[in-house]
């Protein structure tokens, strides 16, 4: 699937050319199936993802820009995406979860990999390392504070972060990577 059949059908789509949308879910759509199937795991849930991914694909195709990327990662990044916030809202009550990987004994390999008891003198290195996570979070203002915690501790998205906040999405993702570039120079002093 040579990419500038892509970008060139992408282009056309932003200028809401249906004949464009019909090729390029015939030249894309195996590869985004595959994507959605790896993160997702549940044909039925791929095949609800792929329309939601196209009705992105066609809304948002004047967004791409060929000059920052190819067509068809442009796509899989929508894709991923998408997959991602499918991820985040499936309810445990429905049976999916996390499964825990177990060896024929029944036992957690990496319950293998280390030894779990702490000793004291990592214990001691942990507390420390703890302490000097939470001031240096106090040195951010409140609402990024909060949005770091959301972002990296609750797993929520951006979308959630800036409509929980009431801010743009640009201003939410500026939040988050100066907040963690400050949180960096914070820990590195």
């Amino acid at each position: 699937m040579p990419d500038d059949i892509i970008t060139e059908l992408l282009l056309r789509v932003a200028r809401q050319d249906r004949a464009a949308f019909r090729q390029l879910y015939s030249e894309a759509a195996p590869k985004l199936t595959g994507v959605l199937l790896r993160i997702l795991g549940n044909r039925a849930e791929v095949d609800d993802a792929m329309q939601d991914v196209f009705i992105k694909v066609w809304q948002r195709a004047a967004s791409f820009q060929p000059d920052k990327g190819r067509g068809i990662s442009w796509m899989i990044a929508v894709a991923r995406n998408h997959a991602l916030d499918q991820l985040r809202k499936r309810p445990a009550a429905a049976g999916m979860f996390r499964a825990e990987a177990r060896d024929a004994e029944g036992q957690d390999p990496l319950e293998q990999v280390a030894d779990g008891a702490i000793g004291v003198e990592q214990g001691m290195i942990a507390q420390g390392e703890a302490r000097r996570v939470v001031d240096c979070f106090a040195t951010l203002e409140e609402e990024r504070s909060a949005a770091v915690k959301g972002a990296y501790i609750e797993g929520l998205s951006y979308q959630e972060l800036a409509e929980r906040f009431e801010v743009p999405l640009n201003t939410m993702r500026t939040w988050l990577r100066r907040s963690l570039v400050r949180l960096k120079e914070c820990m590195d002093q």
